[in-house]
């Protein structure tokens, strides 16, 4: 199983910023540009470079409103990112698994 550990996620996914949105994703549902910077610091440039990546690969969709008379764009998961998202948690928990979770707080 190890040589399958981090290939069986894409780059566009796995990586940190881009993972750690899907996450925020995951959890709240509905994600406003404005709180992914909230939560993830960053410039509007680089949030909106991540974001523009997840978009393109099918993790998550937008959508553009008025919101008080100023314009907000929100972000949602589509069935592939949340597909995806779940298969890397079922992965997480079978490598918990497989080396057994006391392990790991023995090792500290």
């Amino acid at each position: 199983m190890k040589e399958k550990l981090y290939t069986q996620f894409d780059p566009v996914f796995f990586e940190k910023t881009r993972l750690s949105m899907l996450t925020i994703l995951f959890s709240e549902g509905t994600v406003s540009f404005n709180r992914f910077k909230k939560l993830l610091g960053g410039t509007d440039g680089a949030i909106y470079s991540h974001i523009q990546k997840l978009v393109k690969s099918g993790y998550i969709k937008q959508k553009k409103s008025i919101f008080k008379e100023k314009p907000q764009t929100e972000y949602t998961l589509t069935e592939l990112g949340e597909e995806t998202f779940k298969r890397y948690i079922s992965f997480l928990e079978s490598i918990l698994k497989e080396h057994g979770e006391g392990e790991s707080n023995e090792r500290k």
